[in-house]
């Protein structure tokens, strides 16, 4: 009479003919692996490129330029906002103050077809004395990486090579990473007073700037 088989040899040879059962938990083995991995890749850049904002809200220029580029924001039927005139009042200083001859304001129409940000940025600053030979106005850009691809095509028109760009403390780092992509030397000028009050709302302006940052390293925008 043959053998009975013990039951711990059973339990082997029903292993041994379930290899889609050890497939399965190496592939899901191999997707945790690799979602751990890309998560750890997105908190270590996001880490390091906060870091890298939060420095950059902090620099001051520190030498002339051919130019200040004052980058725009919202405009209410031909008159600045609150946000965007800070913007060009410290332009504006910069200019009195010799660090550049020439000031190119930035921004296209939005939903006010008859004004743009950078013709209110320019009739601003012309109101304010800054003398109409010195003023330039970028007019089409609609977005960040527009505007500055526009002011490097200026620039470039007009043989100038270095640029203080101003902007809010959290948005100038970008600026510079765009600028610096199309071959411009740049210095920074963040508004004074212009980050946010609370530390979480400090966290989400750096998070959603730096979330820009690595839309635009990526090529999706």
């Amino acid at each position: 009479m043959p053998q009975a088989l013990k039951p711990e040899f059973t339990s082997k040879m029903a292993e041994d003919h379930n290899p889609s059962d050890q497939n399965k938990s190496s592939w899901k083995r191999l997707w945790l692996l690799l979602l751990a991995a890309v998560v750890g890749a997105l908190l270590l850049f996001f880490g390091v490129t906060g870091s890298r904002i939060v420095r950059a809200a902090a620099e001051v220029p520190a030498r002339p330029a051919d130019v200040i580029a004052v980058f725009g924001a919202a405009e209410y039927s031909g008159h600045p906002s609150p946000v965007y005139r800070a913007r060009l009042d410290h332009g504006y200083e910069l200019f009195q103050k010799g660090m550049a001859p020439v000031v190119i304001t930035t921004g296209g129409a939005a939903l006010d077809p008859d004004f743009s940000e950078g013709g209110v940025g320019r009739d601003y600053l012309l109101r304010r004395g800054v003398p109409e030979q010195a003023l330039i106005a970028e007019t089409q850009g609609s977005d960040t990486a527009q505007s500055a691809a526009r002011v490097a095509n200026i620039m470039r028109a007009n043989g100038m090579r270095s640029c203080i760009a101003v902007s809010d403390a959290y948005h100038v780092f970008r600026i510079r990473a765009l600028l610096e992509h199309e071959g411009v030397q740049v210095e920074l000028a963040p508004r004074p007073e212009s980050r946010p009050r609370s530390l979480w709302e400090r966290f989400a302006a750096v998070m959603r700037e730096a979330a820009s940052y690595l839309v635009w390293k990526a090529g999706w925008s």
